[in-house]
């Protein structure tokens, strides 16, 4: 059954929530792709709609939205998503996972892109 911890980022005010779902509300997420929109009552937040914007999986290798699949590939990159060169010119070969979400992804990165009613710190209040 798949688990994935949500971060969900609120552009209005920059705040950040971290929510955990499981079972039913983690297969709305399951099979999407970054850039897709999903319910935000997936987290808690009804009448809301969430973009996926990233995410991670179990050992921490980003997603990128540039490969397609859910697979591990090993790209020599510049920069962007994964890797921060410290040089102009500097390249890397560095593991990433595809835009899909998976069993293998543990965080997903999402944001608000239409609102509901009540506010999102008043729905997602931490405790």
């Amino acid at each position: 059954m798949a688990e994935f911890t949500v971060a969900v980022s609120d552009p209005e005010d920059g705040t950040t929530y971290q929510v955990d779902v499981s079972d039913q509300d983690a297969n709305r997420f399951a099979g999407r792709e970054i850039g897709e929109e999903v319910d935000g009552s997936a987290v808690g937040l009804d009448g809301y709609t969430l973009e996926v914007t990233g995410g991670s999986d179990d050992a921490g290798r980003p997603m990128r939205a540039d490969v397609a699949g859910s697979t591990l590939t090993e790209l020599l990159l510049e920069g962007g998503t994964g890797y921060n060169p410290d040089r102009e010119g500097e390249r890397k070969r560095v593991t990433v996972r595809g835009r899909e979400i998976s069993d293998a992804t543990r965080q997903i990165n999402a944001k608000v892109v239409a609102r509901g009613d009540t506010p999102v710190a008043d729905l997602l209040e931490e405790e």
